[in-house]
């Protein structure tokens, strides 16, 4: 079997990953980047109206601070240490993607401009539009390329490797040459983005899958894995309607099997409430069930529509029944003044907000203005992960997490945290690796069997995605749970050794990963559904527990400490 030796392998090739892989050859630091596929995954291939990058507020005169970023991250659900390390290098991590060439907007004065997001009150907000994370992507791609970065493409890591001292290597397949390959190493840094295929209504792009089980394999303890973000999405091209595709206020209508329509929302909302809900969608995009009575309202009349075997679809050619400028909210019709939005139908005003989320969906063969955009609730983004500390390092001495995979978002995050998260995260892992580690490379790796499921891997799958999509996603039945629980069981009672020359073992691969993590987060709904006190669930082996979250640490600002401190710890690194 072949081996690569290095003394850190990255897995994955999106935001997250690539910087990790910058920052440790920036640092000095021998990297190899491992991925499936550089092309795929959501950072390249996913976003929204216009995907928000969240950091500090860096202009105007609205007073911010690294303390005030920070205690919003810091709710009940996430430790204190990681909102502050976010929020505290939110505005360096930025500024460094502007230097690679994203082009975040900025006004003749030099200020970087934003604008308000859901669950935030500050204008912390960025974007470039609906591919934010790609243009990211790229041009951290294009860093990592320039800097010569070893790139072992077209391989599925498949199990992370332990010894006594923690990390130790890697068991992949190596898809070009249809054979398995050993990396050993000494840090390993997760970044495989967030577990997409445990769902089958998900907004997710095709070609992400995520491979979260592995850390869970390699003993790695979980956090907060029943906090996932659902909201609306369109199904038949993968993407979010947030943002400016709910503030242009479109018709919803459902249509049944014989091509009746039916203006559902009209027959349980009010003019008012029904243009307002639909406008704060924009904002309040994922669904809340603290918002249930409000603009999450929404979100079950259309699960509900869908109960009855209808389809959902928004309507940008025509207004929603009963529409007058009149009737909208002071909050709806100030934000279409000042977008120069206040237009006849919401396609104009849809073409006003945001002429590119429109161009967007032409891209992919769909013209919102002159067809509807069939919708549903989907699964869009996992907001627990794998638990991590301030340096982003797991349980598992050796393996860091970083990006979706990581569990550092928790329930309520900001819009826009994540791309913030990937960029702070895994910049500190690697500086963790560069100046703190001493963990070396092993001599040899342990002898591993790989097991896996038997049976048509990919109608298996189908059928766990579409269980967890019934029973556990924004509506959760705990009966149902017990019932995937138990059919994960019989599945795992049949498996057979890994076979190279198995015509379906990328998708047993996937699939065997799926299900551990299924597990894990099974085992974490269910402690959440009986005990929603304010704290941490801690997963670990299927076994969960709650704890409260830690809160922002005390730390020195006095200048000349910090800085004797600094000097310091320089000196013991040269000796």
């Amino acid at each position: 079997m072949r081996e690569i030796v290095t003394r850190t392998a990255v897995i994955g090739s999106g935001c997250a990953g690539l910087n990790a892989a910058d920052w440790l050859c920036t640092l000095g630091e021998d990297v190899l980047l491992v991925t499936e596929d550089m092309n795929s995954g959501t950072s390249r291939n996913t976003g929204s109206d216009k995907q928000t990058y969240y950091r500090l507020s860096l202009a105007g005169d609205d007073g911010d601070s690294v303390g005030d970023m920070a205690a919003v991250l810091n709710r009940d659900d996430v430790d204190g240490d990681i909102a502050l390390c976010e929020a505290a290098a939110s505005a360096q991590c930025f500024y460094r993607l502007v230097s690679l060439g994203v082009p975040f907007p900025c006004n003749e004065m030099g200020e970087y401009v934003g604008y308000q997001t859901d669950h935030s009150v500050r204008k912390r907000a960025s974007s470039v539009g609906p591919l934010t994370s790609r243009y990211m992507t790229e041009a951290l791609e294009r860093s990592v390329r320039l800097k010569g970065v070893k790139v072992q493409d077209k391989t599925l890591c498949a199990r992370i490797l332990t010894d006594e001292n923690g990390v130790c290597g890697l068991l992949c397949y190596d898809k070009a040459e249809g054979a398995w390959l050993r990396i050993r190493c000494a840090h390993v840094i997760l970044a495989t983005g967030g577990p997409a295929g445990v769902y089958l209504n998900r907004v997710y792009p095709e070609s992400q899958f995520g491979m979260s089980g592995m850390a869970f394999e390699a003993g790695a303890a979980g956090a907060n894995l029943h906090c996932w973000q659902y909201g609306l999405a369109s199904v038949k091209f993968r993407w979010n309607v947030s943002g400016s595709y709910q503030q242009a206020i479109p018709r919803y209508v459902s249509v049944d099997e014989n091509g009746t329509e039916y203006d559902f929302l009209t027959d349980s909302l009010s003019l008012e409430d029904k243009l307002h809900f639909t406008f704060l969608k924009g904002y309040q995009w994922p669904f809340d069930p603290r918002k249930v009575n409000g603009s999450s309202r929404i979100d079950l009349l259309v699960k509900a529509q869908e109960d009855l075997g209808r389809k959902v679809y928004m309507d940008f050619r025509r207004n929603p029944a009963g529409y007058d400028e009149s009737d909208l909210s002071d909050e709806a019709r100030d934000y279409l003044a000042n977008c120069g939005a206040l237009k006849a139908t919401p396609f104009e005003r849809l073409k006003a907000i945001n002429a590119p989320a429109i161009q967007l969906y032409r891209d992919h063969g769909i013209d919102v203005e002159t067809e509807m955009l069939q919708v549903s609730v989907c699964a869009q983004h996992h907001n627990g992960g794998v638990m991590v500390d301030s340096c982003w390092q797991s349980t598992v001495p050796g393996l860091y997490v970083c990006g979706e995979a990581a569990g550092t978002f928790g329930q309520f995050r900001p819009g826009g945290t994540a791309l913030n998260s990937t960029q702070v995260g895994s910049m500190r892992a690697a500086r963790h690796i560069a100046d703190m580690s001493e963990r070396a490379i092993p001599d040899q790796l342990p002898e591993t069997e790989l097991l896996l499921p038997v049976g048509d891997a990919s109608s298996l799958m189908t059928e766990l995605q579409g269980l967890m999509t019934r029973y556990a996603a924004f509506q959760r039945d705990a009966d149902g749970i017990r019932l995937l629980l138990k059919r994960l069981d019989e599945i795992e009672a049949f498996t057979a050794p890994a076979d190279a020359a198995d015509p379906q073992l990328i998708d047993r691969l996937h699939l065997r990963d799926m299900m551990i993590t299924q597990r894990q987060v099974l085992s974490a709904m269910l402690l959440e559904m009986q005990d929603d006190t304010p704290g941490v669930t801690e997963t670990l082996h299927g076994v969960s527990r709650r704890r409260p979250s830690r809160p922002i640490p005390q730390r020195d600002l006095w200048f000349e400490r910090v800085w004797q401190h600094q000097r310091e710890t320089a000196a013991r690194k040269e000796h």
